[in-house]
């Protein structure tokens, strides 16, 4: 039986034109992309780099907000108000839409970066200010976010279209989480036991959770980390892995 899968990828991370063009590299390999959109890294000129490049290559386009926290990737919780994380979503949203619309590129999902996508799985209250947002602001637009989670199941009683994803190069707790990055073994470096893992996913069957368990996240789209010093390589080995066994990327 065939199977399709999206694979996504995190780009626009960089600051210069080489930099996009090293993500240009992984856009063959991919179906959609998510553009960092100048919190946790990224600016106006790679916004543009990375939307154009998505568009030759016929990617569905995301912007990929977070913490406004350079120094730290995005990758460490902050404290801010309610209306602060509003305020920030939407200047980074609206940075990227301006760009988006001056190439005539439209925009299919949205995806939280790092510590926040973390967050709204492990603080409901946040959950809901950010799921409520983009039912007001975006209700027509897909939301990229952890499987099984918390703020998929926000999402869903708001109506909003949730992609479950799920990541070849992360281990998971048995409840389904992703382990900290923190965590001895919670980011898969072998290239192999990335392939197998996305392969499982894509085919919706048990792989191992980081204490050994067998879980089963049910996974629409898959994401190889673009700032992985190896991801061409990945990319181009998941790409024949994935047609060996019958399953397309689109």
């Amino acid at each position: 039986m065939n199977v399709t899968i999206d694979i996504n990828c995190d780009l626009g991370e960089g600051s210069t034109r080489e930099d996009a063009n090293k993500d240009a590299l992984l856009m063959p390999y991919l179906s959609s992309c998510n553009i960092a959109c100048g919190g946790h890294a990224g600016n106006a000129k790679t916004i543009e780099y990375a939307v154009n490049d998505a568009l030759e290559n016929e990617l569905k386009i995301g912007a990929h907000p977070g913490y406004p926290d350079p120094d730290n990737f995005g990758r460490k919780t902050l404290s801010y108000t309610e209306s602060e994380v509003i305020g920030f979503l939407q200047e980074q949203i609206d940075a990227f839409l301006t760009i988006a619309d001056k190439n005539k590129a439209r925009l299919n999902h949205i995806k939280l970066h790092g510590a926040l996508y973390n967050d709204v799985e492990h603080n409901l209250e946040l959950a809901n200010v950010v799921a409520s947002y983009f039912a007001e602001s975006f209700p027509a637009i897909e939301i990229y976010g952890l499987a099984q989670g918390t703020f998929q199941k926000v999402c869903e009683e708001k109506q909003l279209n949730f992609i479950p994803e799920g990541f070849m190069d992360r281990r998971y707790t048995p409840e389904n989480q992703l382990a900290p990055r923190t965590t001895a073994g919670a980011v898969i470096t072998e290239d192999k036991l990335c392939i197998e893992q996305a392969i499982g996913l894509a085919k919706n069957q048990p792989i191992k959770s980081i204490t050994g368990e067998l879980i089963t996240p049910f996974v629409k789209t898959i994401c190889l980390h673009g700032d992985n010093d190896n991801a061409l390589n990945i990319a181009e080995k998941l790409k024949q892995a994935l047609s060996k066994n019958n399953i397309s990327i689109a």
